[in-house]
């Protein structure tokens, strides 16, 4: 493991360094981290950053929400006073149909979009299954160095990024 607080450890999908668990941040959407007085609403999200056998799962937004058609790390929007930990577990639960053992947070950006601002915060964590897309929505394991092959929202940029320039130890 790197000295790199954002350095994940591919061993056990766990954060190294300084950076404290997912679980210890309580977020209410209506007043999120670095909130904008302007009226466009900010959404907290949190997303699993799960990686196995050398390759991360993404899966890809379905037609009529937002970002359709973009791959995304999978997760959503946090409850109000729901903390990211929780907020992961149910997202995947729902989405994927299995339970995670959340880690560290490996990365958190705000982006403004036209019609709002999505905090967003990155979270290492494990499957306990192998995962079902429950909605109907397609699925992948793809290799760290193909990350940037798939088209990703812009919020994600910063994440691929640091994905790419951290290949694991040998």
């Amino acid at each position: 493991m790197g000295s790199d607080p954002r350095s994940m450890d591919s061993n056990d999908g766990r954060l190294g360094g300084r950076t404290p668990k997912a679980d210890s941040k309580r977020h209410d959407v209506r007043q999120p981290l670095g909130s904008d007085p302007r009226s466009v609403p900010t959404v907290v999200v949190a997303a699993g950053v799960i990686e196995r056998d050398g390759r991360f799962l993404v899966t890809r937004r379905p037609r009529g929400v937002h970002l359709e058609g973009y791959w995304e790390f999978p997760g959503g929007k946090c409850e109000a006073t729901e903390d990211l930990a929780a907020c992961l577990r149910r997202e995947i639960r729902e989405e994927l149909g299995v339970d995670a053992d959340v880690g560290d947070e490996l990365l958190s950006v705000s982006h403004e979009y036209p019609e709002r601002i999505v905090e967003l915060h990155f979270i290492a964590c494990r499957l306990t299954a192998s995962p079902t897309p429950m909605l109907g929505q397609e699925m992948r394991w793809i290799a760290r160095g193909e990350l940037r092959s798939l088209d990703f929202p812009p919020a994600d940029e910063a994440l691929i990024a640091l994905l790419h320039e951290r290949q694991p130890a040998d």
